[in-house]
């Protein structure tokens, strides 16, 4: 059976993102909720992953406490 090549970008809304992304709830404050413990360091990171070519950010709120 031939093999399929998993496509290196898809739709999201109305943009197309490369399918890897930066999931970035580790940057959040004490219990994955809440603004970052060093705001500073938080911007590098996305800084440093933007410029590595990330072009979407998984921000989501869902995975802190409940």
């Amino acid at each position: 059976m031939p093999h399929t090549p998993i496509p290196r970008h898809y739709r999201l809304g109305t943009h197309t993102v490369r399918r890897m992304g930066y999931g970035a709830m580790q940057l959040a404050g004490p219990g994955v909720f809440g603004p970052p413990r060093d705001r500073k360091a938080a911007i590098a990171v996305l800084r440093e992953a933007i410029a590595q070519g990330v072009d979407h950010i998984d921000t989501s709120d869902i995975y802190g406490p409940m």
